[in-house]
């Protein structure tokens, strides 16, 4: 029992000290931004831009963390949108109705990814490629290459606050905390950290990681379209040019925020971190009067030294058990 007990604590001293280290990076980049720039950074602005990235960060953790990578999240998220914004707009559904033809679409999505992939042992990196293109074409092809306006029919999604917060950034909030839950708490979660370690040992085991893996891709496109409903929404319309490169920062948030790209590790409340430090830098850099090419630049420059030190994280981690 005592050791049982050790080892609780030794795991909740090392989630702690993870997130602690987040923070810490998140307060010098916010502090840094106030002395150079000489103002705050505008969270009002920041709560309003990360709910779709932080719920697609959610998903791409699960992706991660089963040693597999969703590229078509972007292109999921504008054919999502794009089906929202003609059911209302064409068609004169009620938005109950086009929301879930929203979240069909992504779930469909989702499901082809994984089916294809778990069916042909493809590498996840091929087939969400693929999906990438035929979304976006899809996404195309619905809208007739034209913006699908909605108006106000939608907009009371991000105009919305509870206590000052913006209800996207709540609902994103939630959806946060029930992902850290599920990864973390439940035999869904443990099997996904599992597969991600050695899925032929999970296989051996006795126990079919098919159906996790279906699940998670479905997960991950599932909450992609719950994005596409908030993305809409701020914008007031379906664009089916919406999300490019949207993938990249999702992939780069869940990176910063410590999950492996080999799989087998990560945590959804780091994610949030991950996504918040980025939505931190963009803005800060935005106050500072940097052009895209250097905000680019001092992204990249920052994924990439986040890599390294979760490497030398990993190693020191190693050498202490």
């Amino acid at each position: 029992m005592d050791r049982a007990g050790s080892s609780w604590r030794r795991k909740l001293w090392r989630g702690g000290s993870e997130y602690v280290g987040l923070a810490v990076v998140l307060g010098v980049l916010v502090g840094g931004f106030r002395i150079v720039a000489g103002r705050w950074v505008p969270f009002q602005l920041i709560m309003d831009q990360v709910p779709d990235t932080l719920i697609c960060a959610v998903g791409m953790t699960f992706v991660l963390v089963i040693g597999a990578i969703d590229l078509s999240v972007g292109s999921v998220l504008a054919l999502s949108s794009g089906v929202l914004g003609v059911c209302v707009a064409q068609a004169r559904l009620p938005l109950p109705l086009a929301i879930a033809a929203c979240l069909g679409v992504g779930l469909a999505c989702g499901a082809l990814n994984g089916l294809v992939t778990i069916r042909w042992s493809l590498p996840s990196f091929i087939v969400t490629l693929g999906m990438l293109e035929m979304a976006r074409g899809g996404a195309y092809l619905v809208t007739q290459m034209r913006t699908q306006h909605i108006g106000p029919k939608i907009k009371w999604v991000v105009e919305t606050s509870l206590c000052g917060l913006p209800l996207a950034f709540l609902v994103a909030l939630v959806i946060v905390g029930l992902g850290q839950f599920v990864l973390s708490r439940t035999v869904f979660g443990r099997y996904a950290v599992a597969i991600g370690t050695n899925e032929e040992a999970v296989r051996l085991s006795g126990i079919d990681p098919r159906p996790v893996k279906l699940a998670v891709f479905m997960l991950c496109s599932g909450l992609t379209a719950v994005a596409a409903v908030m993305h809409t929404s701020r914008l007031g319309g379906a664009d089916p040019n919406e999300g490019v490169g949207l993938e990249l920062q999702v992939i780069a948030a869940v990176v910063i925020g410590g999950t492996s790209l080999m799989g087998g590790r990560g945590s959804v409340v780091a994610s949030l971190f991950g996504v918040l430090i980025i939505a931190v830098l963009g803005v800060g850099l935005n106050q500072l009067g940097a052009q895209e090419p250097v905000k680019r630049l001092v992204t990249g420059g920052v994924i990439i030294v986040a890599v390294i030190a979760d490497q030398y994280r990993q190693r020191l981690a190693a050498r202490a058990r």
